[in-house]
């Protein structure tokens, strides 16, 4: 069985709770200089993030440069010699949170056993505690297990090169007389006021993550050619109970907010559809700067971003710098999976500014790949492009449809030799006849898609084999639900609403957060290795035209004049004397004839022919096409998106 350090922090801080009898344990006996150590669970688990190279990515580290992963494996059982309680609670802790089995060698086993069972009392998966007698001999129970003293050391403020100890209680901080070998030091400079006890033990156990003696609690295995993705599709999430443990972290990081803090209970992922659906609407309401409800009280670090508000009103969302890195950690792997390699020079024409994180974070993204990247923002010019690849031999480029596609057209139109050989995109759908063009002009042999928000950052994406509607997913940074309008799981293979859980999320974790787009899923056997369960996304909720009680995705009116070369199509809806009117606008590179769009379209969606009467007395609604030319449309000042579908019908 795996054991996660993310339940460890749970339990540490359920035991943290007033009442839970840890104090009267410690009290008991004698030991209460420990209790600052229970109550330095951010602390822990910045530390554990950094021995570990990812709380959220455990038991991998995925290898930047390489695009493999070292996997880290416990020991298996250690035993800790109890000379000084605080160093054997530190390596209890420390061993436990790598998934070791500790046995302590303890003349007070009373303490021991009441307090591994006090950390258990949650009902948490944690590994195996036990005592033995001092003199048991360790080969019997594992592998000894040397755990360094503190040894702080203060200086007089008129000899500063004289060093004594403060006098700390000894059941956690050693003296010079008394300190084991390679004790870590820790030396105050004179004439400063020291800490005081409590608060210098409360960022002890960071410490020892960056200690060298915890590099004796894990093996570590490179993965050669291994990548994250696969890794975790090699094992059963269920079987290693790896999601359920994501999840319980989650829920619980969640309460910490007031908006959360009544959230039942979870155990597994069987129990994410008992949760409420979260809504645009109340992330709004609770949000900064209506609201502070998702904040978790926690002392503010990371980046706030906003969302380029397309459809609706902005919203702002706090990445707490874990997020952050956790982001980093996983969009690298997934760059790689959707077609980048080291050495590529990339173009970076994604929009930035106003707190839009398009550009931001892909900036902190692609600084950790071994690329090289030029980063022209929405400020990209056919004529920059051109120069780009001319000079700087630029080979990919990365943008949204609406402002990429007509600038590598406009550029391929100036210099006919133009080859771009991977073109990565986001934020809107791309047709498949710009697709084509890609493939046929520019000689692109890689053209993928990948799913992000502001709200969460990657939702899916699109590895080098997989084209068209279909997106690899990552349940261990967004789980995805396909649900129906309840909120109510559908099956596999049925399309519903897409609702998220952020795994990754400290900083206003959204659990069951619907967000607005729609898809299904289905089994895919990738040529990538990446088989399964594969999102099918159908585009966002509001892409939907809504006629006479039928419905029509813009996805598949997209699709239905790709044939025709069109790159980009609105839908608007309006209302006049009780009758409605479609009218669908769309942007090609060559001219088009309204009438010939229309004639194809209504032959291919009945709903559109004007023929139809429906039960409820609702009439045929008029149904009009307009062809203009690339960039009529409006695009949105901050995303630089075309809104799919505009209800004039709602705005009125």
């Amino acid at each position: 069985m795996r054991y996660y350090p993310t339940d460890l922090l749970l339990a540490l801080e359920e035991a943290d709770r007033p009442g839970s009898g840890l104090d009267a344990l410690l009290d008991a006996h004698g030991l209460t200089a420990l209790r600052p150590l229970f109550g330095a669970g951010e602390e822990f688990a910045d530390g554990l993030d950094e021995l570990l190279g990812g709380l959220a990515q455990y038991p991998w580290q995925p290898l930047t440069d390489t695009n493999d992963v070292d996997e880290l494996r416990p020991v298996g059982a250690v035993v800790l010699d109890d000379d000084r309680p605080g160093t054997t609670l530190r390596g209890l802790l420390l061993a436990w949170a790598t998934g070791n089995h500790v046995t302590v060698r303890t003349a007070d086993p009373g303490f021991w056993q009441g307090l591994t069972a006090l950390l258990r009392r949650p009902g948490l998966p944690l590994p195996a505690a036990g005592t033995a007698p001092r003199g048991a001999p360790a080969h019997a129970h594992g592998t000894p297990l040397s755990v360094p003293d503190l040894l702080p050391l203060a200086a007089p403020a008129g000899d500063p090169a004289r060093y004594g100890a403060p006098g700390w209680d000894p059941a956690l901080y050693a003296t010079p007389d008394t300190a084991g070998p390679d004790a870590l030091e820790t030396r105050f400079p004179a004439g400063r006021p020291l800490p005081g006890q409590d608060a210098f033990t409360a960022g002890v156990l960071r410490g020892d993550c960056r200690a060298t003696w915890t590099a004796a609690l894990s093996r570590r295995t490179r993965l050669y050619g291994t990548t994250l993705a696969a890794a975790r599709a090699a094992e059963d999430p269920r079987r290693t109970g790896r999601l359920d443990a994501r999840l319980r972290h989650t829920a619980a990081r969640a309460r910490r907010s007031p908006y959360y803090r009544d959230l039942p209970p979870v155990r597994t992922l069987d129990d994410l559809p008992g949760l409420p659906v979260l809504d645009k609407a109340a992330l709004a309401a609770h949000s900064l700067p209506e609201g502070r409800g998702f904040a978790s009280g926690a002392r503010p670090t990371g980046e706030v971003l906003r969302s380029g508000s397309t459809t609706g009103t902005p919203r702002y969302i706090v990445y707490a710098r874990t997020d952050w890195d956790n982001m980093v950690r996983e969009a690298v792997p997934l760059f790689y999976a959707m077609g980048l390699e080291p050495g590529d020079r990339l173009v970076n024409t994604l929009f930035g500014g106003d707190l839009y994180g398009g550009l931001t974070t892909t900036v902190t993204e692609f600084s950790r790949m071994p690329l090289e990247c030029c980063t022209t923002a929405q400020a990209a010019t056919p004529e920059s492009l051109l120069m780009l690849a001319r000079s700087f031999g630029a080979n990919a480029v990365i943008g949204v449809p609406t402002l990429i596609v007509p600038l590598l057209r406009e550029a391929y139109r100036q210099d006919p030799l133009l080859r771009i050989e991977k073109v990565l995109y986001l934020g809107t759908a791309m047709g498949r006849a710009d697709r084509t063009w890609l493939r046929e002009h520019l000689g692109t042999r890689i053209v993928s898609s990948v799913l992000a928000a502001n709200d969460g950052a990657q939702l899916g994406y699109q590895c080098a084999a997989l084209d068209g509607m279909l997106h690899h997913v990552n349940d261990d940074y967004n789980y995805i639900e396909v649900v129906d309008d309840q909120g109510r799981p559908l099956p596999d293979g049925t399309a519903g609403e897409l609702l998220t859980t952020t795994f990754q999320k400290g900083e206003g974790p959204l659990i069951r957060y619907r967000i607005g787009d729609r898809g299904r899923f289905v089994h895919h056997d990738c040529p990538c290795g990446i088989s399964g369960r594969t999102l099918e996304y159908h585009g966002r909720s509001d892409g939907v035209v809504r006629l006479m009680g039928a419905a029509l995705l813009h996805a598949e009116l997209l699709d239905a004049v790709s044939g025709f070369g069109v790159s980009e199509l609105q839908a608007e809806i309006t209302s006049r004397g009780g009758r409605d009117t479609l009218t669908l606008r769309t942007e090609s590179p060559r001219p088009l004839r309204p009438e010939t769009l229309h004639a194809h379209l209504a032959d291919r969606f009945p709903l559109l022919a004007g023929t139809r009467i429906y039960a409820d007395g609702a009439g045929p609604a008029d149904f009009r096409v307009e062809c203009h030319a690339p960039g009529a449309l409006d695009r949105h000042p901050v995303s630089g998106k075309i809104r799919p579908v505009v209800d004039r019908r709602v705005d009125a």
